[in-house]
């Protein structure tokens, strides 16, 4: 696999890219590994760029594509989001279009028409216009386009060992043979060394520029629960995000609705979103989400990729993903606007076994599928610092001592006392019963229940029957969870796992080592804030007027037919709240506001400013 791309903070950057980035989008620097990437694009070099969801990675293939000559083709698979990165383009004065199923006859012709006569800077696309069945009229057309590059988004999707493998993704790599002379640049959020070496493999990047920014998102707080106690739990955290942007996970369609309807009892706007539900109305509540119309979307995992709205303050995950990689891609959808954002996983041994079922009910059980569930369940059980656990995963260091932004580093775990002989009752129990049952067995024993499956097999007689009664289910798995994850104890075998003890368990059993374990607190209700340079801060910013200016926003947006973060970013609002311009000239100082926003949009804002000001 080729090596990382050298460093070039020592040299000048492109005064294209500099004047590009300002005059355009309002920026005035680059976020990390921005220029790197931007500069291979107009070098012409292939390129893999891996940077966590809120990176900037769209940029980096739309401000080249206004410098280079020629037309940049972007591969992408959200269809449902490929207009709103074009109204957002356009608004900023681009010349940007898409081509897909969406389209009517006339909107497509308008399209072509646009590409033939060479007045496009970027071209949206899906892998199957590009590789699927009657792909080769389309491609007729880009043969006779200046293509200067290929920008292909979610790129970890043409990979097998990747959490989203899409196979239309695999037919991309020919198109390397059809545009010799043209540049492929690969971009995601998630993937691991051996996700990389396969983009880099299936795509036939040549010297190819790698790219990877650090997978640390310091302004996500992350929570674990078991979910024994969802709802009571669940119910602070919408507490703690009244009127705010969230997303809840859940594995199953049934679990969305029974979620998303008491949602609405509680009194929170929300709507459910899963493959179930007809296109329309899975559509409308997609949208409803995106245009602020409604606080909360209640979801399976087929809700997620075509998401762009900025300020989502928490994710839930009522269940346990089938994998680390869904995980990061998830959670990432959280606080990309900088402000701290909180993420809470409730999951049970019931969601692992759930998901060994399927993906072998599916054709798609593996040893690598497995290895995928299996990290997740450690990550899930584990008891020390989950921003450390996530950036190990995907094999970067970590350099801290403690995030101060996880349940652990926030000292919400509480040490148990007395733990080496509570581990040593829950080891012996295993033992007892001969290291050949499951944990639900081991936790039946234990607490004293005297089920027919208990009293059949005769466990109500073992010496460790009803020895911890007094622990309750959710705590006790806990902790043999801790153990596991320790190494004290292992699980056998895949569909029916048994427990059994590790040589270091039994050394702990015979008081030779020793163990700590932890149970759960309530989260203070103000965690413990991360370096103030990583997260950008309310300082300075008038609520009341960010309000006001967030109301006209979602007229406008209305008006127009586009997310509100279409029109500006809630970052942008908030500059506009705190510094309160008085020109269009002191408009354009603030980072994000671009010539052409400032013109078209400048002038409403200046007036809801001056008006709200008079007001006040």
């Amino acid at each position: 696999m080729p090596t990382p791309h050298s460093d070039s903070a020592t040299t000048t950057p492109d005064p294209r890219l500099v004047e590009v980035l300002e005059k355009v989008w309002g920026f005035r620097e680059f976020l990390p590994l921005q220029r790197e990437a931007m500069e291979a694009i107009l070098e012409g070099r292939d390129s893999l760029l891996v940077l966590p969801t809120g990176g900037g990675k769209s940029l980096c293939y739309q401000a080249p594509a206004l410098i280079r000559d020629g037309l940049g083709v972007v591969v992408s698979p959200l269809i449902s989001l490929m207009k709103d990165q074009v109204d957002s383009l356009v608004g900023n004065g681009v010349a940007a279009a898409y081509y897909n199923s969406s389209l009517d006859p006339a909107e497509r012709r308008r399209v072509e028409k646009a590409l033939v006569a060479g007045q496009l800077r970027l071209l949206y696309v899906s892998p199957e216009r590009l590789a699927g069945a009657g792909a080769e009229d389309f491609l007729r057309r880009l043969d006779a386009s200046d293509v200067a590059f290929f920008a292909v988004d979610e790129a970890h999707c043409i990979s097998q060992w990747g959490h989203a493998f899409r196979p239309e993704f695999r037919l991309l790599g020919p198109l390397r043979q059809r545009f010799p002379g043209v540049s492929f640049h690969a971009f995601t959020a998630t993937a691991t060394p051996r996700v990389r070496s396969d983009i880099v493999d299936q795509l036939a990047l040549e010297d190819a520029a790698i790219l990877v920014g650090s997978f640390d998102r310091p302004n996500l707080v992350y929570r674990v629960f078991r979910r024994a106690d969802l709802a009571p739990r669940l119910r602070k955290v919408l507490e703690r995000h009244r009127g705010e942007g969230g997303i809840i996970y859940c594995n199953s369609r049934k679990q969305v609705e029974k979620l998303a309807t008491r949602l609405g009892d509680w009194g929170v706007r929300a709507r459910p979103y899963h493959a179930g539900l007809a296109d329309g109305v899975r559509a409308a509540n997609q949208e409803a989400f995106s245009r602020e119309e409604i606080d909360v979307i209640v979801a399976t995992v087929a809700f997620g990729m075509g998401i762009d709205r900025s300020n989502v303050r928490f994710v839930v995950h009522a269940g346990a993903p089938r994998s680390i990689e869904h995980y990061q891609q998830e959670t990432g959808r959280a606080g990309r606007d900088g402000l701290p954002a909180e993420c809470v996983l409730f999951y049970s041994p019931a969601d692992f076994a759930g998901w060994r079922r399927l993906l072998r009910a599916s054709g798609e059980w593996s040893d690598h599928a497995a290895s995928l569930l299996n990290a997740m369940q450690r990550f899930a059980a584990a008891t020390r610092c989950r921003h450390r656990r996530l950036l190990e995963y995907f094999g970067e260091t970590y350099d801290s001592s403690a995030c101060g932004a996880c349940d652990w580093c926030l000292g919400e775990l509480e040490l148990v006392g007395e733990a080496v002989i509570l581990a040593q009752k829950i080891l012996s129990c295993v033992v007892r019963l001969d290291q050949r049952w499951g944990i639900g067995r081991v936790v039946d024993v234990l607490r004293g229940r005297n089920n027919e499956k208990v009293v059949g097999s005769g466990h109500d007689r073992l010496s460790t029957f009803g020895l911890l009664a007094e622990v309750s289910v959710g705590e006790l798995r806990g902790y043999i969870d801790q153990l596991l994850d320790e190494g004290f104890l292992r699980q056998s075998g895949d569909e029916y796992p048994i427990v059994q003890l590790t040589s270091h368990g039994a050394e702990l059993l015979r008081g030779n080592l020793e163990c700590r374990l932890y149970r759960q607190e309530q989260p203070r209700k103000q965690p413990k804030r991360r370096a103030a340079s990583a997260i950008e801060d309310w300082a300075g910013v008038d609520r009341d007027l960010f309000e006001a200016l967030r109301e006209l926003r979602l007229e406008i947006a209305r008006e127009r037919a586009v997310p509100p973060y279409v029109i500006f970013h809630d970052s942008v609002l908030r500059d506009l709240a705190r510094h309160r311009p008085q020109s269009l000239t002191e408009l354009l100082a603030l980072r994000g506001v671009g010539e052409k926003k400032a013109a078209d949009l400048g002038p409403l804002f200046l007036q809801r400013l001056e008006t709200y000001l008079q007001a006040s």
